[in-house]
């Protein structure tokens, strides 16, 4: 629902938008008149323009450029959705031609644009500072910079790591009463071959290790008679609380217990007539079996089709049959063949080994994999994408770790392990020396991670890149989270992760924030999110939802078709933030993000 009251403060925020839809006969020539008449705007107050700072007259000319957007047909066309039809009804309190999903949403998202183009944005201090030079400019700045890093290690102080003693003890209890259940012992613990044969596939036994809510226990009971993929290692169980009444493990939890949502959605998805649950279109880009090629140089190979436990918002777990499922090894008739086809396209350089997760394979299928693309003259790099020093770090055995540093070649052969952790609380003793292992023998770790509704309070991701860097990995990429409905779960708005690129990683050192924030268009590849000009903000949806027009990486290569996406309302997002205990303040400058 909307509230009236709040369209008529959304109005005179800036009251030339109003003036032009009441002047205006319909709603077409009000668009002509304000696409017209804008450009003027800026200017139009001439003396409150010279007192606004350089910054708040750009973020005045960046909602001005999002809001002319908003106004032209090709963005009513592309969106199915034509905004200035609906600003026209609300200023002629039309409200019976308002759309039926018209919500609060939508208002406040509007209401934040015009605030801006209005210069009444609220994000900066308007207090005038004492200008200083030499070195007392100096000494003043230094002061001002301590004090800002005091303010961000407050936030940060609030995310635990599992290098912390008392995280370390906690860890150990878990593990005590684990190894307790299943009567083993410390050694068989560490193997990976017992974590693999006891891997918990069932809500059972799950509860008798941790607690869990009646939500989280149903959702694992419909998973498993839906035959979803479910499954979870004892070491990483040993990461949760033990009980259920808290957030701190919420971002350990969520990863691999479904929500209902998720479980509800792709079960009714899977009885459509016409179901395809391959949402990044792997199918479109791939030229043989086991093959993915999206880019000029690298293509991604994908030798084994599962994983020792399945992140719930995975690209590729609709592909998964279960966790650590038998049968998942390609057959060597196929294997060959997709090395082959590597081998007959030289412009092919680098190879991720992906999947599921390669290094669940055997030793023997690991070295044949690898030993077959090193053979292969034109690949010079082969990539290495697994979860397992998160999710089974007793599995980087020194045997694994000096078969794959065997393939580096210096001048010749790069070996690149990528992993992905999610949260600080992922970074534990087990797996730091994991990560150790590879880089003792020369090979560069780097870490991509999700952006996820648990994980993206402010400063959380920066406390995963600092402990990352720490233990020898360094941050790669920050990806959206995948666009699909069933994962709206972990869904976060692009402008938040704008947003913490631009106001917080930008307040690390430049070797802890080395990170890209992308987007994966699909079918086409990574979006980097820095760049303006790589996508568009179409419009605003009567609920508030943002619909972007994301342009492919040939951009100014060649001519591709490009991708509309309808993103999350900031509004609803905000709410939720505050849900989880956040102070929605801390995040306003949010709305200015496009």
């Amino acid at each position: 629902m909307y509230s009236k009251e709040k369209i008529e403060l959304m109005f005179s925020v800036f009251p030339p938008l109003q003036k032009i839809l009441l002047a205006a006969p319909d709603y077409e020539t009000a668009r002509d008149r304000f696409l017209a008449k804008s450009r003027r705007f800026i200017e139009a107050n001439a003396e409150d323009a010279l007192r606004l700072s350089g910054l708040q007259v750009s973020l005045r000319l960046s909602c001005l450029r999002a809001f002319r957007q908003f106004f032209t047909r090709r963005s009513a066309h592309l969106a199915g959705f034509d905004m200035v039809k609906v600003l026209y009804d609300m200023a002629h309190k039309n409200w019976q031609n308002l759309p039926p999903d018209l919500s609060d949403a939508f208002i406040e998202d509007v209401y934040h644009i015009l605030s801006g183009m209005a210069g009444k944005a609220g994000v900066y201090n308007d207090e005038r500072k004492i200008r200083k030079t030499g070195r007392e400019a100096g000494i003043a700045r230094s002061h001002y910079l301590n004090r800002l890093c005091e303010k961000i290690d407050a936030y940060m102080n609030r995310y635990s790591c599992g290098l912390e003693p008392a995280v370390v003890e906690k860890r150990n209890e878990n593990r005590r009463r684990i190894m307790r259940h299943f009567g083993c012992s410390e050694a068989e613990f560490d193997d990976y071959h017992w974590q693999l044969r006891n891997i918990i596939r069932d809500s059972g036994t799950l509860e008798k290790l941790v607690e869990l809510t009646s939500d989280e226990k149903l959702a694992i009971d419909r998973a498993r008679a839906g035959r979803l993929p479910f499954g979870i290692t004892p070491y990483y169980v040993s990461l949760f609380d033990f009980t259920s009444d808290g957030r701190s493990d919420m971002p350990v939890r969520a990863q691999v217990i479904p929500p209902m949502s998720y479980v509800d959605g792709i079960l009714t998805r899977r009885g459509q007539p016409v179901c395809d649950l391959d949402f990044m279109r792997e199918s479109d880009t791939s030229p043989i079996d086991l093959i993915t090629r999206r880019y000029p140089r690298i293509v991604v190979f994908k030798p084994y089709n599962t994983c020792s436990q399945i992140c719930v918002y995975c690209q590729r777990n609709w592909e998964i049959d279960d966790v650590y499922a038998p049968g998942a090894m390609a057959s060597k008739e196929k294997l060959d063949a997709a090395i082959d086809w590597i081998a007959a396209n030289p412009a092919v350089n680098e190879v991720l080994v992906t999947g599921g997760d390669p290094l669940v394979m055997t030793d023997a299928n690991i070295r044949y994999v690898l030993e077959s693309l090193a053979q292969i003259e034109t690949v010079w790099r082969i990539r290495i994408g697994s979860r397992t020093p998160v999710a089974l770090p007793q599995r980087i055995t020194d045997e694994l770790a000096d078969m794959i540093a065997s393939f580096q070649q210096p001048g010749r052969r790069e070996i690149v392990i990528v992993t992905h952790f999610e949260h600080s609380l992922e970074i534990t003793p087990p797996a730091m020396e994991a990560i150790q292992k590879f880089r003792r023998r020369g090979l560069y770790c780097y870490n991509q991670a999700v952006f996820t509704i648990q994980n993206c309070r402010r400063y959380e991701v920066n406390v995963l890149r600092r402990w990352l860097r720490q233990i020898g990995v360094e941050p790669y990429y920050t990806f959206n989270a995948k666009g699909k409905q069933e994962t709206d779960f972990y869904r976060v708005p692009l402008a938040r992760l704008q947003q913490e690129a631009k106001e917080e990683a930008r307040l690390m050192s430049g070797m802890a924030r080395t990170d890209e924030p992308v987007f994966n268009v699909p079918g086409l590849g990574k979006n980097y999110l820095r760049a303006e000009q790589n996508h568009l903000l179409l419009t605003i949806l009567p609920d508030g939802r943002r619909v972007y027009e994301f342009h492919p990486w040939e951009k100014y290569i060649s001519n591709a078709s490009s991708y509309v996406y309808t993103d999350l309302a900031l509004y609803d997002y905000l709410k939720k933030l505050e849900m989880l205990g956040e102070n929605p303040e801390d995040y306003k400058s949010i709305y200015y993000y496009f």
